[in-house]
């Protein structure tokens, strides 16, 4: 088992709406993938890294989550939950509120995300940089997703979700690391989304990068959770 022992939070808030009717009843980490929700196959994934504790960062049918994690124990992990409430947060936002949850440093991943890499290289090269943040890259060239990271020379020139261009030929993969003091700059009212707090540390030279090798998988949409499945059955994730 590798090193990694950071903190890591997860972002499992959304509505899923690109899941309903699916998701009309269930949160997306709770969708069946083989015969038990995805959660299951993330939580398995962060504990085969190392990983201790978790935050789940909840909002749309968060009872079921909690109900079905409880505290972690199955996994082997130590599982505390941070749930969004009536307030539109987003992303950054709902990380914001995790923080006394979190401590000084920790990784974050989204709720619909399966992403076997070496997770202490990253928590290693997070540390090393001594920056406020640190983002994953993976060279997609629009396969899998479509790409918004223009990557050069080992570190991450322009990144953009909205406004992509032909030198973008890398993706954010989806693991992040953030020190707290990465929150000092948060706006007043309204939700705020990762993205943009990326945006802004790349901008302030406090964004470092790391580029993975292995591709990632995600169930966020239907055709997403038809790879993960066929993933699985092929013995993916043991």
């Amino acid at each position: 088992m590798s090193e990694a022992r950071l903190p890591v939070a997860i972002l499992a808030g959304g509505l899923a709406t690109r899941l309903r009717p699916v998701t009309e009843t269930i949160p997306k980490a709770l969708v069946d993938i083989e015969g038990e929700p995805f959660l299951a196959h993330q939580l398995r994934l962060l504990r085969r890294n190392g990983s201790t504790r978790v935050v789940l960062c909840t909002g749309y049918l968060s009872e079921q989550i909690e109900a079905y994690a409880g505290d972690g124990s199955e996994f082997g992990l130590e599982i505390a939950y941070s749930a969004d409430g009536p307030e539109l947060r987003g992303t950054a936002g709902a990380l914001r509120q995790a923080l006394p949850l979190l401590g000084e440093r920790f990784l974050v991943l989204y709720g619909d995300s399966y992403l076997p890499c070496r997770w202490e290289r990253v928590e290693r090269a997070f540390i090393e940089s001594g920056r406020l943040g640190l983002m994953t890259v993976f060279r997609n060239d629009g396969r899998w997703d479509s790409s918004n990271v223009e990557y050069a020379g080992g570190r991450i020139v322009r990144y953009d979700k909205k406004n992509r261009s032909a030198a973008m030929t890398h993706i954010d993969y989806g693991l992040g690391a953030l020190h707290r003091d990465a929150f000092a700059c948060a706006p007043v009212g309204g939700p705020w989304d990762l993205a943009d707090l990326y945006k802004d540390l790349l901008a302030r030279g406090e964004l470092a990068s790391f580029e993975v090798a292995e591709r990632f998988y995600e169930t966020g949409s239907f055709a997403g959770l038809e790879e993960f499945r066929a993933y699985v059955r092929s013995g993916g994730g043991k």
